[in-house]
């Protein structure tokens, strides 16, 4: 196989996770949802991945959480890449990372200031992304947090039927510093099989800082392997919420 086409398959399952639930700039997600009537917006205006020899600027990565009822968030996403090496046969401009979803409170705990463990679910709808072979596909997870004064885990895991309608699991854990300080330091390990496609490693370190209750930047850099190849990005944005 050519290497131009190796690199095309890693970045339809590196670039564009299969599943992607919200909270910047992790690939994972915490246990939490919006409350009724509250708009959440999670916006990257500009990113940078590499993969080998590759180069793209991801703009704009955004995700829009709304608060339906309560317990109940919807989530609607997606990201635009921009290449920046030429490839013939490659467009330059694609839309990835394109799902709809909603995620469910199933137990309110120490996220919503309760005592012990809290635990959602999120099931999505995967869109159809550029490139002729991707379709629908389908994703469910089950999320598990806990924070206390030291900081805070989020534990995820799951299956989903990618956009060529191949299986797959996944598997993610966040660690944050204190919530109370201004700006806490994050990291998180991912992992992703998809059968018969590939298998996806990384590791993402950076910061989270809390500039008011309803607005927050962040910055990460996110590195690992995918089809044996190298896979670097660069990750920033800021998460703004309101309510109606």
């Amino acid at each position: 196989m050519r290497v131009a086409a190796i690199v095309g398959v890693v970045l339809g399952a590196a670039s564009w996770q299969e599943r992607a639930f919200a909270y910047r700039p992790f690939d994972s997600t915490d246990a939490d949802v919006a409350k009724p009537r509250e708009l959440e917006f999670e916006i990257g205006p500009a990113g940078y991945l590499r993969v080998e020899s590759d180069r793209f600027v991801v703009a704009p990565a955004i995700i829009a959480n709304a608060g339906i009822l309560e317990g109940y968030e919807l989530v609607l996403e997606g990201k635009n890449r921009i290449r920046t090496t030429s490839s013939p046969g490659e467009p330059d401009d694609e839309l990835g990372d394109a799902a709809l979803s909603l995620k469910v409170m199933l137990r309110e705990g120490s996220m919503q200031d309760k005592s012990g463990l809290s635990v959602a679910t999120e099931i999505g709808s995967l869109l159809p992304a550029t490139g002729p072979d991707t379709g629908f596909g389908a994703s469910a997870a089950l999320i598990v947090s806990e924070r206390a004064g030291i900081g805070g885990a989020h534990l995820n895991g799951g299956v989903f039927l990618g956009r060529t309608h191949h299986p797959g699991t996944f598997a993610g854990l966040i660690l944050e510093g204190p919530f109370e300080w201004r700006v806490r330091p994050v990291v998180e390990g991912f992992f992703e099989r998809e059968v018969d496609v590939e298998t996806i490693g990384t590791g993402l370190a950076g910061f989270i800082w809390k500039a008011r209750d309803n607005l927050s930047f962040d910055a990460a850099v996110r590195a690992g392997r995918a089809a044996d190849l190298t896979l670097v990005e660069v990750r920033a944005g800021f998460t703004w919420g309101f309510e109606l």
